[in-house]
């Protein structure tokens, strides 16, 4: 597999980055929508929690590959 610049493999580090930017929106959605229900904005309030459990589902796929990928050790740098 190919290494970047980090050392880790491509794939194992995308899957890594997706998974980290997936639960950190997740993370600031619940603020996003606490906000629309404080202002009385229901509607904007359920889309964000689809977008939050959108990207809870994307977090976890990512956590799936990255276990089936550790079975070939992808998660040290390769030197």
């Amino acid at each position: 597999m190919a290494t970047g610049e980090t050392g880790f493999d491509d794939v194992t580090f995308d899957l890594i980055s997706v998974q980290y930017h997936a639960l950190k929106a997740g993370h600031d959605y619940g603020q996003y929508v606490r906000d629309a229900r404080n202002a009385g904005q229901d509607e904007i309030a359920s889309f964000f929690e689809q977008v939050m459990d959108e990207d809870s589902r994307r977090a976890q796929q990512c956590h799936e590959f990255l276990r089936r990928l550790g079975g070939t050790d992808n998660t040290q740098p390769q030197g």
